[in-house]
């Protein structure tokens, strides 16, 4: 693995083996998300990782830290920041984004990200108007849950750094009509116009729908 300098110290993902491995002691539901999420999808790696996402839901947080006793864990309650995360606590809901260590003085080696979620469905953090039945948020493999492709890209659409490029070209050949189609409007209601839109409507494969067409993905905004 690359090491990656930070503000907040330095950065020495492990192994994402080790990582499944210790999560598989969570009895709460988690996936793989980030770049190997695409990787897996696609099935062979395409380019080096600097850490490795983990994603689950607000509501099994304190689940999480118990299985993460005896780690340093720091969560960003405000941006640009770190802190540590006491056993017990409630995170307020901006904070989402989670670093992960084996003690204070070493690199840090995973992430946690902890996902909205009503009774029903998954919720879109930047954007509660896009959402979708759980049991299309996630899919198995390997032994372990990682999140579907047309999610995570649009989790890397704000960014679109040289890394979300490469997995946007990566995974799009794989990607059917209904999950295109999903993406396309998901990505049209977050950012109105995006350069992706394009090019998941150009040489669209002649697939069947995905389990959610685009009436999945527009629903009522919270009030």
């Amino acid at each position: 693995m690359m090491r990656i300098e930070t503000p907040w110290g330095p950065w020495e993902a492990a192994p994402l083996g080790e990582v499944v491995t210790l999560m598989r002691g969570l009895a709460a539901p988690w996936w793989v998300a980030g770049g190997y999420a695409i990787e897996l999808a696609v099935g062979h790696a395409y380019r080096e990782h600097g850490d490795v996402d983990i994603a689950l839901l607000r509501r099994d947080q304190l689940a999480v830290r118990r299985l993460l006793d005896g780690w340093d864990v720091h969560a960003a309650v405000v941006p640009q920041t770190l802190r540590p995360w006491a056993l017990g606590e409630v995170l307020p809901e901006q904070a989402h984004d989670i670093w992960v260590r084996e003690h204070p003085d070493g690199p840090w080696r995973f992430q946690l990200m902890l996902d909205e979620a009503d009774d029903e469905e998954w919720i879109f953090r930047r954007d509660p108007r896009i959402r979708r039945p759980p049991a299309g948020l996630t899919v198995e493999q390997d032994g372990f849950r990682r999140i579907v492709p047309e999610v995570q890209l649009l989790y890397k659409s704000k960014g679109l750094r040289p890394k979300d490029e490469a997995d946007f070209e990566a995974v799009l050949p794989l990607l059917g009509e209904g999950e295109r189609r999903w993406l396309a409007e998901a990505l049209e209601i977050e950012h109105t116009t995006h350069l992706w839109r394009e090019r998941l409507a150009s040489d669209a494969p002649d697939a069947p729908d995905g389990p959610d067409g685009p009436d999945d993905v527009r629903r009522r905004e919270i009030a």
